[in-house]
């Protein structure tokens, strides 16, 4: 069998994969650039399937890799959303409190953003009112005014359009099959490839890939469903976005209002553990091994109760009742009208890396590899927002040191 050569071959064209390919096509445009997509289009997973929130950065501690590349990459995706004629509402966002206990979080989020140098206002109930009518709050909320929100699919198909433009090949319908000795490796359809460098951002499928080339030892992929209700009544109930207080010990935001890059508002979204992997909706990408890891690293979190896992779970099976979903939006406006939720958006499946020897949830990117390959484990929320500075770290970090 015949064997092909490309001096970088990136496993994945999601946001990451995409970034990571337009940066090495600038700094090296010398050198070839393959990707591989296993489905027929980028963007058909978490790329894609994201709530499409540009966030500001304020949530996560000041020396987190998700504080830098989140408040970095918003401005640059603004950026490159004016430059080229995409769409983007920068409707702004504020956090509400429900209670005293709310609120003491509410401060540290302000204490975050402060030290991230986000730009964000802590606000009083007046001044709340005057940028968002129908959201309540207890005593303060935060006004965050560059958070903003795109269409992830349009950003991806402009990346990818640029890139094919550039002479960037993507290989598309075709996926990592197995790895076949030094930086070789066998694709779906049988095709052979060798690489100068492999960068695996395989998203859901990163853990078992970097497992191939001896890395994600400690580490394992937990699938998470998010879903979120459109509202389809007459009016928008909502200008911004309203978010609630989270709880800051896991790395949910908890149930919240998103208005859309065309001004449309959703609810949500769960946070449900997922069946398998790809688990969006019948039994479509049905894998009983993925169902039996899943359940059984799911049934040790439920009885070890890490990071409160049992109370997660159990808020999360019950907002399968429209209702009590619902519910948990009202407590953040005035009055929205709860018929109105009627249809559930396309589900998404967060990749969420769990470190098997201390049983934790990762808050913060991971990335791991050597002069041979690079394996992104951990690009979870908001890595759609970082993506640019991201791909530039990793190459700066661990795939050429110098290119960046």
């Amino acid at each position: 069998m015949q064997t092909e050569n490309t001096d970088y071959l990136i496993i994945g064209a999601g946001i990451i994969g995409l970034a990571l390919a337009g940066r090495i096509r600038k700094k090296k445009p010398g050198k070839t650039v393959l990707l591989l997509e296993k489905e027929p289009d980028v963007a058909a997973h978490s790329s894609g399937r994201n709530s499409g929130v540009l966030h500001a950065g304020f949530y996560y501690t000041a020396n987190s890799l998700k504080a830098r590349f989140t408040r970095d990459g918003n401005l640059a995706l603004r950026k490159y959303c004016g430059d080229n004629g995409l769409r983007l509402n920068a409707c702004g966002k504020v956090v509400v409190a429900g209670d005293e206990t709310e609120l003491r979080s509410l401060y540290e989020l302000e204490k975050r953003g402060k030290a991230n140098g986000v730009d964000l206002r802590l606000i009083d109930a007046g001044e709340l009112a005057a940028i968002e009518p129908n959201a309540k709050t207890f005593e303060k909320a935060i006004y965050s005014p560059t958070t903003a929100t795109v269409d992830p699919v349009e950003i991806c198909a402009r990346l990818k359009d640029r890139l094919l433009a550039s002479g960037t090949r993507i290989l598309f319908a075709e996926g990592y099959k197995a790895r076949a000795g030094d930086n070789v490796v066998i694709t779906t359809k049988g095709r052979r490839i060798r690489a100068g460098h492999i960068i695996n951002a395989a998203g859901l499928y990163a853990d078992k890939i970097a497992r191939d080339f001896g890395f994600s030892k400690n580490y394992v992929i937990i699938p998470f469903k998010g879903l979120y209700l459109e509202y389809c009544g007459p009016d928008a109930p909502l200008k911004i976005n309203v978010y609630p207080v989270p709880d800051l010990r896991n790395p949910f935001l908890g149930v919240h209002y998103t208005v859309t890059v065309d001004g449309r508002v959703k609810l949500g979204p769960t946070a449900i553990p997922a069946f398998w992997r790809e688990n969006y909706g019948g039994i479509a990408n049905f894998s009983l091994a993925e169902v039996l890891e899943a359940a059984g690293y799911g049934t040790r979190l439920f009885l070890t109760n890490a990071f409160g896992f049992r109370s997660l779970a159990l808020d999360e099976v019950r907002k399968y009742y429209k209702p009590f979903f619902v519910g948990l939006g009202l407590k953040l406006v005035n009055k929205i009208d709860a018929a109105g939720f009627t249809r559930w958006t396309r589900p998404g499946i967060r990749a969420q890396l769990l470190n098997t020897a201390t049983f934790e949830l990762v808050q913060d990117f991971v990335v791991e590899g050597d002069k041979a390959s690079t394996h992104i484990l951990n690009a979870v929320s908001p890595a759609f927002t970082g993506s640019f500075p991201f791909a530039a770290w990793i190459l700066d970090n661990y795939i050429d040191p110098g290119i960046g």
